[in-house]
């Protein structure tokens, strides 16, 4: 952007932050108890002064990737004027610190919620965890609309630092009657062809490992189940409803108990997670953090 963001006027910031939220001018005009008059003009002054188009006019409004900057700066000022107000006793009385994150389904499913319990009881705070493919949670800190995320991308996001959680190892499985059904012969042919369980569609996983065993020939089957929550998934492989690849720590217990056999013990799949957050001086935003990395570095592979 041409203009500095700290020299973008307040007023137009928040509103234009209110018109994303609301989704419309008019919606927006009545949550700032102004006109929808007034709602645009600020938008397209903050537009003139940026010299960038910041919305798309449909219903509801979108930003354009200029607007996601600004809506993301706006979403940051929020954040340090709630923690400046909290710090200087001016926040109501028991008002908890709101933290928005997002996280991949299989890490809200072993190890995350773990690291939310030791965060300590002061300040008092609220979590607001968006659950989401870890290849697309940077994709919400981009739009501004989460502090934090778990995500499978070492590139940080515009304004936010990034650091290495650790490794997720993944565990080609089957129930025994599936696999003593449908895995005859070479192994990749045989998955080529079985039924395959799916987080959901842009689930990629189950697809790579097939890859890798027939050297970049086709993937799994195209007969496969979604089932979209990592202890639904882990549930339906047993069930023999299909072969997945299953977080290890999920799936040990079941190997033990017989439920669940491997695949190809010798060929994990381990998924690099990170932690990247805004690059804010919040209280909030340390301690989270501070819980989560310590967590991980017990729960993940190194």
């Amino acid at each position: 952007m041409k203009t500095e963001l700290t020299e973008l006027p307040l007023d137009q910031v928040r509103t234009l932050l209110a018109v994303v939220d609301e989704g419309t001018f008019d919606a927006a005009a009545a949550a700032l108890h102004v006109t929808p008059s007034a709602v645009s003009q600020r938008v397209k002054a903050l537009e003139q002064r940026t010299g960038r188009v910041l919305l798309v006019r449909t219903k509801p409004v979108r930003p354009t990737e200029s607007g996601e900057v600004v809506v993301r700066f706006a979403r940051q000022l929020a954040r340090l004027e709630r923690d400046a107000r909290a710090e200087l006793g001016m926040s109501a009385a028991g008002e908890p610190t709101r933290v928005s994150i997002a996280v991949n389904a299989d890490s809200l499913a072993t190890w995350f919620l773990t690291a939310l319990t030791r965060v300590p009881a002061e300040p008092r705070l609220c979590f607001e965890l968006r659950r989401e493919d870890e290849s697309r949670t940077a994709a919400l800190l981009r739009e501004g609309q989460v502090m934090a995320a778990v995500t499978s991308s070492p590139d940080p996001v515009a304004g936010c630092s990034v650091r290495l959680l650790g490794r997720m190892r993944y565990l080609a499985a089957a129930s025994p009657r599936f696999a003593e059904r449908y895995l005859d012969g070479p192994l990749g042919d045989a998955l080529a062809r079985a039924p395959v369980m799916s987080f959901d569609r842009s689930d990629d996983l189950q697809d790579g490992f097939v890859r890798r065993l027939r050297r970049g020939r086709t993937g799994a089957s195209a007969v496969r189940h979604h089932v979209p929550t990592s202890e639904g998934f882990v549930s339906a492989v047993a069930a023999g409803l299909g072969w997945g690849m299953v977080p290890e720590v999920q799936a040990e217990p079941l190997l033990r108990d017989g439920r669940l056999v491997l695949l190809a013990p010798e060929l994990p799949v381990d998924v690099p997670l990170y932690w990247q957050q805004w690059k804010l001086d919040s209280p909030a935003l340390v301690t989270v953090t501070e819980a989560v990395t310590a967590t991980a570095s017990e729960a993940l592979r190194g």
